[in-house]
């Protein structure tokens, strides 16, 4: 494994990081059978969360992927986190391997840290979701005003695999964890109960379903609904040029699918929605332009530390070339700071500019 890191150091598929208080190596992409995220604390080992793979049909689908009872988890929206304790502190790391200054300020309303404590190796892998997170525009309609932590897995240091089934609900009921909606056990020959519980998702605007193989090989597959879909649609057009094609592409073959097995109807408001999910991103990031010379979108957080603000706008401003963070405010109101930011799309803001100034585009 050393040769290994070595290796992926030296092809630049993985880097040495310095944040906050740690130094760490962390893989920015996979590598050989390493998964990006995967972080080298010292001598202990992170292990990034590992790909799920999609089924686009129910039905086939899991009869093709499972050969043994599956449990049904929600599969929340929001951003993926890796929580453990290391020399003394509470550590968080996002999906890409990065120390989340965010993540860490706010994790003890939600968890009873005595966890970590009383189980110095376990890594508690959760979704934050809400409005008052600093990374997704989108929240599920479930949680309201902040955010909230739901724990869908745990996994140990130094290890890939993930804690049993049974032990991880052990440990979730044992310390009151905040944790995602579990729908039971099931077969592929439940087919018609599973199909009720994603259309009853579907009308409430949840996103979809994690599968969980009740066995030793612990398989995963996910599977979302039409609305969720339809959702990031809307979300994202009006920063359409920061993602690739398939991003859109993908996401509306994934809605026909699940109201062609759903037997969902076609009507005029479908229509009406996903039109309206397209043009009204564009119209608001052409708007924008107009009034403001920038395409971007506010973002409001709080935190316990003023330094972990601070820390967090400090990271974001240097993760991503396409994307320029602007702090408008940080003030204390009552218990918590209240940090105010924007993230400026440079490459809509560039076009947008150029094209509405007279410019030739070629196509």
């Amino acid at each position: 494994m050393v040769e290994e890191f070595k290796e992926a150091v030296q092809r630049r598929k993985a880097r040495v990081e310095s944040f906050l208080k740690w130094e760490y190596l962390r893989f920015s992409d996979d590598f050989k059978d390493i998964p990006r995220g995967t972080v080298l604390f010292g001598s202990t080992i992170i292990w990034g969360y590992p790909h799920i793979g999609r089924i686009f049909r129910l039905d086939n689908g899991l009869k093709e992927q499972f050969e043994h009872p599956f449990f049904i988890e929600e599969k929340v929206d929001g951003y993926n986190v890796r929580i453990f304790e290391h020399d003394g502190d509470i550590v968080a790391l996002t999906r890409g391997g990065y120390i989340c200054p965010f993540t860490i300020d706010r994790v003890h309303e939600f968890f009873n840290l005595r966890i970590f404590e009383e189980n110095p190796d376990i890594i508690i892998c959760a979704e934050v979701a809400g409005p008052g997170n600093p990374y997704i525009e989108e929240s599920p309609p479930f949680v309201k005003g902040d955010i909230q932590f739901f724990v869908f897995d745990i996994m140990s240091k130094n290890k890939r695999e993930f804690l049993p089934y049974k032990k991880k609900s052990e440990l979730i009921n044992k310390y009151n964890l905040p944790a995602v909606k579990t729908y039971g056990r099931f077969t592929p020959d439940d087919i018609q109960k599973i199909k009720e519980i994603l259309f009853k998702m579907n009308e409430e605007g949840r996103e979809g379903v994690v599968f969980k193989e009740d066995s030793e090989r612990n398989k995963r597959v996910k599977y979302v609904t039409s609305n969720a879909n339809l959702g990031d649609i809307r979300v994202t057009a009006k920063n359409m040029l920061q993602l690739p094609p398939e991003y859109f592409t993908n996401r509306l073959l994934r809605l026909v699918l699940f109201m062609e097995e759903e037997g969902i109807e076609k009507t005029e408001r479908l229509y009406k929605d996903l039109g309206k999910a397209f043009i009204d991103g564009l119209f608001d990031a052409i708007e924008q332009y107009k009034k403001e010379h920038r395409v971007s979108r506010k973002f409001i957080c709080k935190f316990n530390k003023k330094e972990n603000a601070l820390a967090l706008i400090e990271q974001l401003s240097s993760a991503s070339r396409h994307i320029q963070v602007i702090q408008s405010r940080l003030e204390k109101e009552g218990d918590y700071y209240i940090l105010e930011f924007e993230k400026v799309y440079l490459n809509m803001t560039g076009f947008l500019g150029h094209i509405l100034s007279g410019g030739l585009v070629f196509d």
